[in-house]
């Protein structure tokens, strides 16, 4: 389940603002909601699989509620923009190599799924899981893939249930399952980037302080990362916002920064 990963010896201070603002093209040849939704909603064609990281985004059945604008299911929220623009980030910054264009939208429940280290899933508050869909994610899981967990509100927040239901969902796969808060010490956040601080990530629209919890291989902090849940935030709101200017660059940096260092950490445990 891993990739080779070859980084410069040398990475060339270059903000990432500049980075971002990269990305204007990509944003503006890729349209936002409207050139990509219809009623209903389809997803674009996935990438034919060739070794390359492929940024993954997990699809799944979409409770009543969920559905907002022209039909757009919860889990594609943002989609393809946001995932776009981090690739783009990823490949000027490092060795990677990632498709920054072709993006793949698989279920849990999908074989293709064991090809790709890392994957992706946003809004859980309106995931439905069945019990098949359950196993083949602690299959992945298990055996070395890495979750990061995205938008996801707190109670209230646009009708959402807030933590519960996405607790209840994982513990039917880990019984015993403890998610801890996670501290700025935590090797996730300086597996590139050096983010000591946990509590000065901007809000797009949430209130309140977002949250970063993570759920640990047989819930011990010197193991292995499961997955990293982004709570009472929408970090990739920054990515996908990035071309648009709606966002001061040092707002969106710093949201750029927690995805690369979730991706770097994903590919290298």
């Amino acid at each position: 389940m891993s990739l080779g990963v070859h980084f410069r010896n040398r990475i060339a201070w270059v903000s990432l603002a500049a980075l971002a603002a990269a990305s204007i093209a990509l944003a503006q040849r890729g349209g936002g909601f409207g050139r990509f939704t219809s009623f209903p909603f389809q997803a674009l064609p996935n990438a034919p699989y060739d070794g390359r990281f492929t940024f993954v985004r997990i699809s799944y059945e979409t409770k009543p509620g969920g559905f907002w604008y022209r039909g757009l299911p919860a889990w594609a929220h943002g989609y393809p923009i946001a995932e776009r623009n981090l690739m783009k980030i990823m490949n000027e910054i490092s060795y990677l190599g990632a498709h920054d264009h072709d993006v793949d939208t698989l279920a849990f429940d999908d074989p293709n799924l064991f090809k790709y280290p890392v994957a992706y899933i946003i809004e859980v508050s309106w995931w439905t899981m069945t019990d098949y869909e359950g196993q083949k994610l602690r299959e992945y899981l298990d055996k070395g893939g890495f979750l990061i967990v995205d938008d996801f509100k707190a109670p209230g927040d646009f009708g959402s249930e807030g933590w519960d239901p996405f607790e209840k969902n994982i513990k039917r796969i880990y019984p015993n399952a403890r998610f801890v808060d996670m501290q700025p010490t935590d090797p996730i956040f300086h597996a590139f980037f050096e983010i000591n601080r946990l509590d000065n990530f901007p809000q797009a629209y949430n209130a309140g302080r977002p949250i970063f919890r993570g759920l640990y291989e047989g819930n011990d902090p010197a193991r292995r990362l499961l997955m990293i849940v982004n709570y009472n935030t929408d970090v990739s709101q920054y990515w996908e916002w990035s071309g648009r200017g709606l966002r001061p660059f040092d707002e969106t940096n710093e949201a750029y920064k927690l995805g690369v260092n979730y991706i770097i950490y994903g590919l290298t445990h």
